[in-house]
């Protein structure tokens, strides 16, 4: 029976671990798991980009099942800014319509950028500059050796930080 006990709670330990680890990538690939008693009792090592610290991070949230309650109640280091929700609505929305993004990409115009500009918080005004942006720099932003959605947002989110005047525009 103990053995049984020890098995399901090292089974529990290790898929905690793995969605604290996917939420490390998810929210915060620089600094560990984002948030909670983990992030909390490892932030002053000097070093948060070693795996070692963000697996112990990402180990204690797990088995403390802290991170969830911090971030429903934003305490532990989290918070409810709502950035990694509209992140989110980017990546899933780049996902489903990566084709038709491409082809208006091409195009310099369409439904489909323009709804992606909404989404990445480029106002309306702006919208003729990112349209133009992603056309000349399409070759950049979609190409041959790596065409996956992911690349694709983080290709934009890298041009519009870049971009004279839609980095100070954007809300991402």
């Amino acid at each position: 029976m103990m053995k049984r006990v020890l098995m399901a709670s090292l089974a529990v330990a290790f898929m905690g671990m793995q969605v604290g680890l996917a939420m490390a990538n998810a929210g915060n690939p620089d600094t560990g798991p984002g948030c909670g008693l983990g992030k909390l009792a490892w932030q002053n090592y000097p070093h948060q980009k070693v795996i070692g610290i963000q697996t112990m991070e990402a180990t204690t949230n797990g088995l403390m099942g802290n991170q969830t309650f911090g971030i429903s109640s934003g305490t532990s280091g989290c918070t409810n800014d709502g950035k990694f929700w509209a992140q989110e609505k980017v990546n899933v929305f780049a996902a489903l319509n990566f084709e038709n993004l491409a082809q208006d990409m091409a195009q310099g115009q369409g439904e489909h950028l323009a709804s992606l500009a909404t989404l990445m918080g480029i106002p309306a005004a702006q919208q003729p500059a990112f349209f133009a942006m992603t056309q000349e720099k399409y070759a950049a932003l979609v190409s041959a050796g790596e065409t996956s959605p992911v690349a694709l947002v983080k290709a934009l989110n890298d041009a519009v930080a870049t971009h004279p005047m839609l980095a100070k525009v954007s809300a991402n």
